[in-house]
């Protein structure tokens, strides 16, 4: 099995060499299904345990990989793929809570920037963002992680083509704008005030500014997608429960787009 498993890796080594190779990442399994289901000759790694799913997809080499829930997850899961198969750029995609109240669920946020929100310090005031730092040369990071600029402007070109499904007959909605990130599910009126005067964000999950930071700080080129399941507040639970599916086909459907343009 190792051997197999070393060829395999060989493999998509020497596929990377000869065209740049795409990584796409999801946190749930229907965030990446549609992506692994439109993959031509597809091979199965499994590496510390973790599945990683290789293929094309009209020619260009993919790496698709389900990350699990949260920071240290995604983190864990984007380094091990990083470090395998040295990507020229990845793309996280999934669904997200809706900060912004213009955004309804189905709706599209194309991140310009990622922020971790529960990073910092609690005091009597409240939270206090901190900005991480990168361990390699000790240098403070940007609070917020922004978008590589050729992936947003794809992805932006790509959103006006993609033919997303609509939610009770509402045609979806595609914006750019500030995903925040941390280790909670935002179920909450009065954390969703907060998200929007602390973070200014437009929609919050659990992995993308994690995976942005280990891209900015290995020079990887990271774009993060969010289509929106619930509006974080006292209801994200049942909206959760019943356009998630719908949310992650639509984000994994602009991604479909992007690779189509690359």
């Amino acid at each position: 099995m190792k051997k197999v498993i070393i060829l395999l890796l060989l493999f998509s080594v020497k596929i990377h060499a000869q065209k740049p190779l795409t990584a796409i990442l999801g946190a749930f399994r229907d965030e990446v299904k549609l992506l692994e289901d439109s993959l031509q000759h597809k091979q199965e790694v499994m590496v510390k345990g973790i599945r990683f799913v290789t293929g094309d997809f009209r020619g260009r080499p993919i790496v698709v990989a389900l990350t699990g829930v949260g920071k240290v997850n995604a983190a864990m899961t984007t380094t091990i793929l990083l470090m395998n198969w040295q990507p020229s750029q990845l793309i996280f995609t999934g669904i997200a809570g809706g900060v912004n109240p213009m955004i309804l669920p189905g709706d599209m946020v194309i991140a310009k920037s990622t922020i971790q929100h529960d990073f910092g310090k609690i005091n009597s005031q409240g939270m206090l963002m901190w900005n991480t730092r990168n361990p390699i040369d000790d240098k403070v990071n940007p609070m917020y992680f922004p978008a590589d600029s050729v992936l947003f402007l794809r992805a932006t070109k790509a959103s006006n083509l993609t033919k997303f499904k609509e939610i009770e007959g509402r045609k979806i909605k595609v914006m750019s704008g500030i995903v925040a990130t941390g280790d909670v599910f935002v179920n909450s009126d009065e954390k969703v005030k907060v998200l929007q005067e602390q973070a200014k964000a437009d929609a919050t999950e659990m992995e993308g500014a994690a995976v942005a930071q280990v891209c900015y700080q290995l020079k990887i080129p990271c774009l993060i997608l969010r289509s929106i399941s619930d509006n974080a507040n006292s209801k994200a639970h049942v909206d959760m429960n019943i356009f998630a599916s719908i949310a992650a086909y639509n984000s994994a459907s602009l991604v479909l787009g992007i690779l189509g343009d690359l």
